[in-house]
């Protein structure tokens, strides 16, 4: 008998109720759901929510009893508002919030995803929004019909490095992903689908049923082969956000500290998301 005993895994019921004012954790035969929310509705970012993702991430990867990860948000809209009070630690001490907040955080959110996770994942994009890269960078990605994806960091005075560019240049390409950063494209489903973006379009009440049947082909196979053919799938990500997550992250952060300036009101991101509602191409046409 060995002198020490294994640490616990993760308890299902326990994190799912730690995490229940972020995530909806619902599992089945190894399939886990994670649907983001606030309040219930869809997303609106904040530091706290933020953070939550990455503490999601890991737990999940920790626990054994996890074979799929089904990632998403609720509602119409992905993410495509602010909490009010959010962001008030930026406001409160900026050069803190880009470190501690932001600069750590996000890196563990992008990381997680890619590196923390042995199983396949699933993203689901439930409808508009921003830091689409959450549910972009998984292994597979359903689309709703009507969604648009798009990049808001340019048009809010940030730089976009915190993993959308790795995302988008990974998937769009270098010229592609060069316009979509700097115009904040609004790119629609079917563009996504034909740029190899997204998997499928189906209408958003059929997301997550196509979702579990995926999930259960993928369920289907020995557990060493999934988890292994994972491995390599994945690999090109790891490529990617080796060679440019931490340096993008490192000069969006700079960006933040040299303007000496919040960015993130409720108001600010609402205002300049609206083109996507409206249905407009950009903020300038």
């Amino acid at each position: 008998m060995s002198l020490q005993e294994f640490i616990p895994t993760p308890d299902f019921e326990e994190y799912r109720e730690t995490f229940k004012d972020f995530f909806h954790l619902e599992r089945t035969d190894g399939v886990i759901v994670a649907r983001a929310h606030t309040l219930g509705g869809p997303i609106q970012l904040s530091v706290q929510n933020h953070r939550a993702l990455g503490q999601m991430l890991k737990t999940i990867g920790a626990d054994p009893e996890n074979e799929v990860l089904i990632l998403t948000g609720s509602g119409e809209e992905f993410m495509m508002d602010a909490d009010p009070e959010g962001f008030a630690l930026e406001e409160e001490d900026l050069p803190h919030w880009a470190y501690e907040y932001a600069y750590k955080d996000g890196r563990i959110n992008v990381s997680s995803l890619i590196n923390d996770l042995e199983i396949p994942t699933i993203g689901i994009f439930n409808g508009s929004g921003f830091h689409s890269e959450i549910v972009l960078m998984c292994d597979i990605t359903l689309c709703a019909e009507d969604a648009t994806v798009f990049d808001l960091h340019y048009d809010i005075s940030s730089v976009p490095g915190d993993g959308i560019h790795s995302c988008f240049q990974e998937l769009l390409g270098v010229k592609r992903a060069a316009y979509a950063l700097l115009t904040g494209e609004a790119i629609s489903a079917q563009q996504a689908l034909e740029w190899g973006m997204v998997n499928e379009l189906l209408p958003r009440a059929e997301l997550l049923e196509r979702a579990r049947t995926i999930a259960a082909h993928i369920m289907s196979k020995p557990r060493v082969t999934r988890r292994l053919t994972t491995q390599i799938v994945r690999r090109p990500w790891r490529r990617r956000i080796t060679d440019d997550l931490d340096g993008g992250f490192g000069i969006q952060m700079f960006g933040h500290l040299a303007k000496q300036k919040s960015i993130h009101s409720k108001k600010h991101i609402a205002d300049t998301v609206a083109y996507v509602r409206e249905g407009r191409p950009n903020n300038f046409d």
